[in-house]
């Protein structure tokens, strides 16, 4: 079995399974606050530390899991659904459809991502619903381009030739003939975006415009240490490393199944 893929299956395995055991693993209520036990360092009691309300940050980190995970496959999810159908039926018909359709993914693309996802978490509120509705009509624009390539080859092949001259309806064609055979890249895309998505949530949150305190959820616990730094690290450093790992592991599913699939990204 591929090295890399086990690594990665690893890194989000155990965060997962972390994640799902957070009442049975976690040391300490995650928003309980101990006012003798502000800004504490690691030690046997408290592993990672404390922060300044006296938190546990490794109950923060386990109980983050749950929230950061939650992001990474909900935010990918909706995009990948979204763009397989809009990119599908554009390859598929063509035409003034496939134009319209290719200028509206042309019109999303001409914004930066995060300022359009900022922009329309700003318009809904603070929340996980509204970086979730950002996601779905920002992020499905390279699903439906990827899909939107394939079908556009696949259409010409014989068994899908075969297919229209025996009769059988458009639906038939596209969606049990054409898109199974076309899926391939964005599924191994989606493992790459994951990434994207998780870095997005915590830069969101971060900002104060994604998950709200006392909450758990790592770029909330990034911002928190922020300002301190030169007294307290790892308020900051294990949040942080949590993400950078759960990210890694998730391009190394990317990275292994695209080269057993033969998919070049």
């Amino acid at each position: 079995m591929n090295r890399t893929l086990i690594a990665g299956l690893v890194l989000v395995g155990g965060f997962a399974l972390a994640a799902l055991a957070a009442p049975l693993i976690a040391p300490y209520d995650p928003i309980f606050q101990d006012g003798t036990a502000r800004i504490q360092p690691p030690s046997l009691t408290h592993p990672f530390g404390t922060d300044n309300f006296g938190r546990d940050i490794l109950s923060r980190i386990i109980y983050g899991a749950r929230v950061d995970l939650q992001m990474a496959v909900i935010g990918v999810f909706f995009p990948l659904v979204i763009g397989t159908v809009i990119g599908a039926i554009a390859g598929f018909f063509g035409g003034v459809v496939d134009a319209v359709l290719m200028r509206l993914i042309d019109i999303i693309l001409a914004f930066p991502f995060l300022v359009l996802m900022l922009s329309i978490i700003a318009i809904l509120g603070p929340g996980l619903s509204s970086f979730y509705i950002a996601m779905a009509l920002v992020g499905w624009v390279s699903y439906a381009r990827l899909i939107r390539a394939q079908i556009l080859v696949l259409k010409n092949a014989d068994y899908a030739v075969a297919a229209v001259s025996l009769g059988f309806s458009w639906r038939r064609v596209l969606f049990r003939h054409l898109l199974p055979n076309s899926v391939a890249g964005s599924l191994v895309f989606c493992m790459s975006d994951a990434v994207l998505v998780l870095l997005s949530g915590a830069a969101i949150s971060y900002l104060g415009l994604g998950v709200q305190p006392p909450t758990a959820e790592w770029g909330i616990m990034v911002a928190e240490g922020q300002a301190f730094l030169s007294q307290a690290w790892w308020i900051t450093l294990f949040p942080g490393l949590s993400i950078v790992l759960l990210a890694f592991g998730f391009s190394m599913i990317g990275d292994a199944l695209g080269e057993a699939m033969g998919v070049h990204e």
